[in-house]
Formats: C-alpha cells, sequence, structure tokens
C-alpha cells in the first residue's frame, strides 16, 4: 500500500478548487470577506466532502477505471478497495463534524449532499443523464453551501445555477469522451443509448443555455466588473462548438477541460462582480 495513494484518490487539486469555490460563494453571496473562522469551516466541509465522494466514487468504479484509467491508486493496486471504502466514510464524518460548528441548517445541507454524493457513485452514475443531473446539481450546491454559511445568497444563486448547466454540459462530454470503457462494462450511459452526436447536441444546449443565465446579474443591475464573464461565456461557447464537429476521445476531453476551466474562471468572474 502506497502512503501517497491516500492523498491522489481525493483528486487533492479538484478537492482545494471545490473549497475555494465554496469560499467564493460566501464572498459572492455576503459582498465581503466572512470570518476566517467561517471561512475556514466552509473551506473543510466542502474538500472533505469532496474527498469523499472522489474517494468512494473510485471504489465503485474499479473495473471500469481498470480500462479508462489504470494509473488510479485501486486499478494499480496501490490501495485495497476495502480501504477506499472506509476512508472515504473517515472524510465524510470529518466533514460532517465541522459543519456542525456553522450552523445546524450547514449540517443537514451537508448530509444530504454527502449522502448524494453516495448514491450517486453507488447507483445513479451510470443512468443516463439522471446521473448527469446529480453530480452536476452536487457541482452547483457548493457555492450555495458558501452562501448557507454566512446566511446570505447574493449572487451565488445565480452562480450555483451556471455551474449545474455547465457541468451538466461537461458530464455529457465526459461520457462521450469514456464510451469505450463504458461500453465494456455495460454502463447504459447517455451517448451509448442515443449516440454520441446526438449526446453533443444535448451538451451544447446547455452550453447555450449556461451562457444565456450568465447574464442574469447584468439585468439585476451589476456593475461593470461583471463583464469578466464575456471570456468565459466564449470559452464555453467554444467547447460546445468543438464537441459538435467531431465526438472522438481527444476532442471529448479537450471540451470537458475548457468546461472545467470555465467554471472556476465564472467564479472570479462573480466574485468580481460582488465586489466591485
Amino acid at each position: 500500500m502506497e502512503l501517497k495513494a491516500f492523498i491522489e484518490i481525493t483528486r487533492p487539486h479538484n478537492c482545494l478548487l471545490a473549497g475555494l469555490v465554496g469560499v467564493l460563494g460566501s464572498i459572492v453571496a455576503a459582498g465581503h470577506l466572512p470570518s476566517a473562522g467561517k471561512t475556514a469551516l466552509v473551506f473543510l466541509v466542502v474538500v472533505l466532502g469532496c474527498a469523499g465522494g472522489n474517494t468512494i466514487n473510485d471504489y465503485f468504479d474499479y473495473e471500469i477505471d481498470k480500462i479508462n484509467r489504470p494509473d488510479r491508486p485501486l486499478p494499480r493496486g496501490a490501495m485495497k478497495r476495502s480501504t477506499a471504502l472506509w476512508y472515504s466514510f473517515l472524510l465524510f464524518a470529518a466533514g460532517l463534524a465541522f459543519s456542525v460548528f456553522i450552523s445546524p441548517y450547514a449540517f443537514l445541507f451537508a448530509l444530504v449532499a454527502y449522502a448524494a454524493m453516495v448514491i450517486y457513485a453507488w447507483k445513479l452514475k451510470p443512468t443516463p443523464l439522471i446521473g448527469n443531473l446529480v453530480v452536476a446539481a452536487l457541482t452547483g450546491a457548493t457555492p450555495l453551501y458558501g452562501a448557507l454559511g454566512v446566511g446570505e445568497i447574493g449572487l451565488a444563486g445565480t452562480l450555483a445555477l451556471c455551474a449545474f448547466l455547465v457541468n451538466v454540459a461537461r458530464e455529457i462530454v465526459k461520457d462521450i469522451e469514456d464510451v469505450e470503457g463504458d461500453l465494456e462494462k455495460g454502463a447504459r450511459t447517455l451517448p451509448i443509448l442515443i449516440g454520441k452526436r446526438k449526446a453533443a447536441y444535448l451538451a451544447s444546449f446547455f452550453g447555450v443555455l449556461t451562457v444565456i443565465a450568465s447574464f442574469l446579474p447584468v439585468k439585476a443591475g451589476v456593475g461593470v466588473g461583471y463583464y469578466a464573464m464575456l471570456p468565459v461565456d466564449a470559452i464555453i461557447l467554444y467547447a460546445s462548438y468543438i464537441i459538435l464537429g467531431d465526438q472522438s476521445k481527444e476532442t471529448a476531453h479537450r471540451s470537458q477541460l475548457l468546461l472545467k476551466v470555465s467554471i472556476f474562471l465564472a467564479v472570479a468572474a462573480f466574485l468580481m462582480a460582488a465586489v466591485v
């Protein structure tokens, strides 16, 4: 067993970015930097939940990862599957413990989100579109959790909506990328059921919806700082365009990475809109 596998299996860069989105959700909602204690708690609950979700996802994806991602800790034998399962529960428990110090509502929110992560990895991930919607909703919930931490919504509501829509697009594109391994496992993902091209059209539709939703704060009178969102919209539209033209594994990988980058750039744009 490799000790570094305990860090690697959590996908630490994703967890840190998710924690940052949670904190920025607090800032966007409040319009200023919350207290250091509240900020740290929101960050820890999001990071630990993300880490637990990624770990239990690898537990259930063991067979398919032997095809799609053989370098992950479990397929290469760096950690036992049973160890990964108990490790994920430990991470969830730690996150829930920290959430108690935010508020009772924050604890309930975290409990529901963590449970959804487990159910998604266990049953819903291979379910056509439903699994995509669940994981997108969990991503959209991240800035909302930050808003819950400060007791306000503000621009975090629109940020959550945009995060949800763009993540539906990204999840569908990821399914297009993973068709080969999913076919081997017998999974019934959306691109397998309706074809990669039709799935690409649906992903692009959600990408365009994201761009439309991104203009809601402008209608609400948000200042010029929000126009930093325009380059983000351009990235989303470009990612949607290239997947429409080519549904190969390489293009799908490029498209979903662009959509992933757009999520974090969008957070920065909303942050600028909230404080400028």
